[in-house]
């Protein structure tokens, strides 16, 4: 179908035209900016520091405690293009000093990407025992950086497909990423004036190592069937996926996009409330 596509013209557009569109979307979301991941080591952060270099980010600041997983990464985009901060966001020193080393190496702050999270392994929870703090800590320090820097910025925030459809158990879980949203909406309404977007990515069951890990470490293999059993798309969702979305608000193309959630769940989500 793409190769006949390709042969005749459609609609005015002659083969060279289709291709170089096709070569501008592929490049839709170039960032040639700053940018911070925390829970950057692996999963979704991993996903989406790899496709912040692919689509040219001037560095990418990749912030975990997984230290070997996130200097490996760093090596594997290369070191002139990312490096490596310890940093534990239950910490506020830390991520002050996270910011502040940032914005001293590289002389600004234009993207934060608040992605480090826990999920509660046991899955057998009560209401009284999470941190959602730490969310406020990361946004706090790089809205302040980005303020007194005088730039434009976009922070993206992991929320969950959970704040619509909730859970059985991990209630904590559920009420952080609610809390998120709340807080995304007002930091929107407040930075948006200072040209500070803020959104978040809201993703449904997505195939990482944690995800599997708080299912009693069941196999990606074993995990793959079940979510895609319980999918109205073909296949399952990947953290690349996520990573799109992400890539997207971070760039200059959703330059008039604030706070918003965007759900990345191959419409499952549409299809349980109707």
């Amino acid at each position: 179908m793409l190769s006949k596509f390709k042969e005749t013209t459609f609609s005015g557009f002659c083969k060279t035209d289709v291709i170089f569109l096709f070569s501008k979307i592929k490049n839709h979301n170039k960032i040639n900016k700053v940018a911070i991941i925390t829970g950057g080591a692996s999963g979704i952060g991993e996903a989406t520091a790899l496709l912040f270099a692919e689509y040219g980010a001037r560095v990418v600041v990749i912030a975990d405690i997984q230290d070997e997983k996130g200097q490996n990464l760093v090596n594997s985009i290369g070191t002139h293009r990312s490096t490596y901060i310890h940093c534990d966001i239950s910490d506020e020193s830390q991520v002050k000093s996270l910011v502040e080393t940032t914005v001293q190496l590289y002389g600004r702050l234009d993207i934060m990407f608040c992605n480090a999270a826990i999920v509660t392994l046991h899955l057998l929870q009560t209401v009284t025992d999470f941190d959602f703090d730490s969310y406020e800590k990361v946004l706090a320090h790089a809205a302040r950086a980005m303020v007194d820097g005088g730039q434009k910025g976009s922070i993206i925030c992991t929320s969950s497909l959970a704040t619509s459809t909730g859970l059985e158990k991990s209630t904590d879980y559920v009420m952080s990423k609610c809390a998120v949203l709340g807080l995304m909406k007002s930091a929107s309404m407040q930075l948006g004036g200072h040209g500070i977007r803020v959104n978040c990515v809201s993703p449904g069951a997505v195939l990482t190592p944690l995800f599997c890990k708080a299912f009693r470490g069941e196999s990606m293999e074993m995990m793959e069937e079940l979510v895609e059993s319980s999918s109205y798309m073909k296949g399952s969702m990947k953290a690349k996926h996520v990573a799109e979305a992400v890539a997207f608000l971070a760039s200059d193309n959703s330059e008039f996009v604030n706070g918003h959630n965007l759900v990345v769940d191959g419409g499952l989500n549409n299809v349980n409330a109707q």
